[in-house]
């Protein structure tokens, strides 16, 4: 279908987002939104006729484990809610560990590459059959950016995706953003990835911005549109039209005549780089053929092998990323610590977010300890949960120092930590008794 130009809908600009002139759609996180209501802002917008896209990041298809039946179900409720054309998730591993590895479950709390070998490839496209059979409506995958690449790959980028739709018929999201950090950051190249893939399955195109800090790109959504992503958008718009092109924006939202001009870039992007009336479309490019055909291409299930082999390759680089475990082999360690650090203030930045009142009671000294808390310890679970225990860890090591912040931390935390495992929440209540007697 023809969705137009879009943006990312978000609850800090959600009355921006209904003043722009012009937008024909908007995408919202669909872990963001309450399975049984809408909010008011999207219930507006569908009222008026707005297309709303449910976004889902937390699925992880491209991890070693099948899908989680109770987060398809989520993401379905969520389309069926909002009547939406399509989902859209993610080529990405979220967590690894766990049975499949006999170790704890370990979460990045962010959307990690899948090394582009025939194994992750197999199960990727298992698991995007499960969840396609779980949805009620078309599901695109969206390429994802990144800071570091898998060694001994065997496949590009472009005909990693070209077998994933030839094999499951999946729509693509394309993040001409994403195609820019992985040409800064790795040396790949978005025109050869452009020809490689399968234009004809994109469903719609991601733009958003980042910033170059000391020769690595970041994908921030904070930054505005560059002039390089927009020339990958051109790339892109000479060859296929786009049914829809989306500005996403998560952070630092700028006013709203910004966001309007970024839009108006956007358009004049895609109108300069189309080809003139009447001229005949580029000739379809032919990937170039893989290194060796695939083992398993016909095969209708993946081998619990091929599972294995990926969910011990996932931990082993999602324990290093997160636990401070040393680099697997082949990996550049320096090239991991950035990821690592990365990773870590991504988690200190959403923690604060979704628990404000903790960077309140520590002030300035709440990002680095944080990120000390962070670096050897992986998340348990969601961001709400580490929160919690993020808490739970400085009054056990006896901070904060100012008496006043420690006892509104502790109060903070009773009121919000529930029933907690015996040994952990037995010291912590004692520290927490001691001080309130104390005080």
């Amino acid at each position: 279908m023809e969705l137009g130009i879009g943006i990312g809908w978000r609850p800090e600009i959600a009355h921006e987002v209904e003043a722009l002139a012009g937008i024909d759609w908007v995408e919202a996180v669909a872990e963001n939104l309450c399975a049984d209501h809408l909010p008011d802002s999207l219930v507006r917008l569908r009222e008026r006729g707005i297309t709303v896209v449910p976004h889902g990041v937390a699925l992880g298809l491209g991890g070693a484990d099948r899908p989680d039946p109770d987060r398809l179900a989520a993401l379905a409720a969520r389309a069926g809610l909002l009547g939406a054309p399509l989902v859209t998730e993610h080529i990405a591993f979220v967590r690894a560990g766990g049975p499949l590895t006999a170790s704890p479950g370990l979460e990045a709390g962010h959307l990690l590459p899948v090394p582009r070998t025939w194994d992750a490839l197999d199960v990727l496209c298992e698991n995007v059959r499960i969840a396609q059979d779980s949805l009620p409506v078309p599901l695109a995958l969206e390429n994802i950016a990144a800071l570091i690449t898998w060694p001994d790959e065997e496949l590009t980028e472009g005909q990693f995706l070209a077998e994933l739709v030839e094999r499951t018929g999946v729509r693509l999201l394309i993040d001409v953003a994403n195609l820019h950090t992985n040409h800064v950051n790795l040396g790949q190249d978005p025109a050869k990835a452009l020809d490689e893939l399968p234009v004809e399955a994109i469903a719609y195109v991601h733009v958003a911005g980042g910033i170059e800090k000391n020769g690595v790109w970041h994908d921030t959504h904070a930054h505005p549109v560059t002039a390089p992503v927009l020339e990958v958008l051109a790339e892109l718009r000479s060859r296929v039209d786009p049914p829809g092109v989306l500005l996403e924006r998560d952070d630092a939202f700028p006013p709203a005549r910004e966001l309007a001009g970024e839009l108006d870039a956007i358009r004049v992007t895609l109108r300069r780089a189309a080809p003139p009336a009447g001229y005949p479309a580029p000739p379809a490019v032919v990937p170039a053929a893989p290194a060796s055909p695939s083992p398993a291409a016909s095969a209708p299930s993946v081998s619990e092998a091929a599972r294995d082999r990926t969910a011990v390759a996932q931990t082993a680089l999602l324990s290093a990323l997160v636990a401070g475990t040393p680099a697997p082999a082949g990996f550049d360690p320096a090239r991991l610590r950035v990821q690592s650090r990365s990773l870590a203030a991504k988690r200190a930045d959403v923690v604060a977010k979704v628990a404000p009142e903790l960077p309140e009671i520590l002030g300035d000294g709440y990002r680095a300890a944080f990120l000390a808390y962070a670096g050897d310890r992986p998340m348990s679970g969601g961001y709400r949960r580490d929160a919690l225990d993020f808490a739970e860890h400085v009054l056990i090591a006896g901070g904060p120092a100012d008496p006043v912040a420690r006892r509104e931390l502790t109060y903070w935390w009773q009121d919000r930590s529930g029933s907690r495992p015996p040994g952990r929440a037995t010291r912590l209540i004692r520290a927490a008794r001691a001080v309130l007697v104390g005080k």
